[in-house]
């Protein structure tokens, strides 16, 4: 499926997310008219991972948090829509961060901010050993990643969310994780995205784990759950590939990031 512009160069082509919404806006524009619809993307697909989202803003209504309206506002969105995701479900590496930035809502995509275009220019160094050149080369990289946060929301000021608003919204990432990405490997970026994973570990296990100082280089398999509408648990193991934050607030590790990175990557892609 090719992404046509007016006079393009060339035609650019979808990435997963995109794909989907497009289905279910030709399947629903077909029903509307009464036509047939065409299986761009398996309908089944579609209507789970569109569904998924929908629970999300419903959740979202139900109940008050913290969300930075005005980001929203300006970009002309519904600040209860999540942004679940950005990438390929199908893909076998997910990088998974805190919360949005200002960036990431305008564009309706996680990861794009600063620190996002760290983590994208790494991914295609890795996969095409040559630097980006455009940010064409950098939304090409979304066909082999998935990109996910803790909260699909912005929090105002950029202050972390509280422990009961990841709460609240962690069944939502159980099932986007378990039941819809079909990888294992999870790079976190940060502390709190990598806190996140502690109550799929042994008691104890990932707080002892990342107090070593070979934590950006070694790994952690735990098994992932989510339940199912039936009440029924499902499980998928992933191992865990915690990186730090890459913010230029973070002195500690901010020029280590770019090779800490492409450590993880190249062991993956390789």
């Amino acid at each position: 499926m090719w992404d046509w512009h007016p006079c393009p160069s060339k035609p650019r082509k979808l990435n997963a997310q995109q794909l989907i919404t497009f289905n279910w806006l030709t399947f629903n524009l077909l029903s509307l008219l009464s036509l047939p619809s065409y299986n761009l993307f398996p309908i089944s697909v579609m209507s789970d991972i569109n569904q998924l989202i929908a629970q999300v803003y419903a959740e979202a209504q139900r109940e008050s948090f913290p969300v930075d309206e005005p980001v929203y506002q300006a970009a002309g969105l519904d600040p209860k829509m999540p942004i679940l995701y950005g990438g390929n479900l199908e893909s076998q590496l997910c990088f998974f961060a805190r919360d949005l930035g200002k960036d990431e809502v305008l564009v309706q995509q996680p990861l794009y901010g600063a620190a996002g275009r760290l983590v994208r220019q790494g991914v295609y160094r890795a996969l095409f050993q040559k630097e980006p050149s455009s940010n064409t080369d950098l939304l090409g990289v979304l066909d082999r990643v998935l990109l996910t946060n803790t909260v699909p929301y912005k929090p105002p000021g950029n202050k972390a969310y509280s422990e009961a608003v990841k709460k609240r919204f962690r069944p939502f990432l159980e099932q986007l994780l378990v039941f819809h990405w079909q990888g294992s490997r999870i790079i976190t970026l940060g502390n709190e995205a990598f806190k996140w994973f502690s109550p799929y570990a042994p008691k104890g296990a990932a707080a002892k784990f990342f107090e070593g100082s070979d934590r950006y280089t070694s790994s952690l398999s735990l098994t992932l759950t989510a339940q199912d509408e039936q009440g029924k648990r499902h499980e998928r193991s992933v191992t865990i590939l915690p990186l730090p934050h890459p913010s230029p607030l973070n002195q500690k590790y901010y020029a280590q990031f770019p090779q800490l990175l492409q450590q993880r990557i190249t062991s993956i892609f390789s």
